[in-house]
């Protein structure tokens, strides 16, 4: 894979913005997973999960960088560079499951357990990033197969899940493969990143489904 390819992959499937994309998914590609919530009601869904995942991280971010706390680029390619930013998101997106929680009358209990899976994925990778640098990226799309993977055995009626899951393997493997070409990680640090989204998200729906 050529680096303008690589890097086209990298951005687009930025571990900040992959939660938007699932949710979009979910709400709109994939409406008969949600009966409780209306459909004119999902945008409003969709714009918290933009601000608590990706805009107020971001922002997170810049200012660290800004203030001189953290050197280098938003690219984060060293490992010393991560924890805060990983901390700062991992709180933002905790924020966000604590609103979902609130409001579980309104809320289908699948959006809560994404968020909540995400949440802990974002923990998980901030701790393991204290001692080597695990791949977010590798995570993000790993815990994106997960959901598909979950919702392609509990809701077997809905055609397109199947379509979605292959698309996300593909796309998973891409970035994989972009994270390598640009040498961001090893083999190790990319698959490992890809087994902890897809093990805790597919481990975590489990465990809701036996309660």
């Amino acid at each position: 894979m050529n680096r303008p390819i690589a890097l086209f992959f990298s951005a687009v499937c930025h571990p900040l913005l992959v939660p938007s994309y699932l949710y979009y998914v979910v709400c709109y590609q994939l409406p008969g997973v949600l009966p409780h919530l209306p459909l004119p009601d999902r945008w409003h869904l969709l714009s918290v999960v933009v601000l608590f995942t990706f805009i107020l991280p971001t922002l997170g971010t810049l200012l660290l960088l800004w203030a001189g706390w953290l050197k280098g680029t938003l690219e984060l390619r060293e490992r010393p560079q991560r924890p805060l930013p990983l901390l700062l998101t991992t709180v933002s997106f905790g924020a966000a499951t604590v609103l979902f929680s609130t409001t579980p009358e309104m809320l289908d209990p699948l959006l809560r357990y994404m968020m909540a899976g995400m949440t802990l994925t974002v923990l998980l990778t901030l701790l393991v990033s204290l001692r080597w640098k695990i791949s977010a990226h590798g995570a993000g799309v790993g815990g994106a197969v997960g959901l598909f993977t979950v919702l392609f055995f509990s809701e077997p009626a809905i055609g397109p899940v199947l379509w979605w899951l292959l698309g996300s393997l593909a796309v998973a493997g891409a970035v994989l493969k972009a994270r390598l070409a640009l040498q961001a990680h090893t083999p190790a640090q990319a698959w490992a990143g890809f087994a902890l989204g897809v093990g805790l998200v597919i481990g975590f729906g489990a465990g809701l489904a036996l309660k």
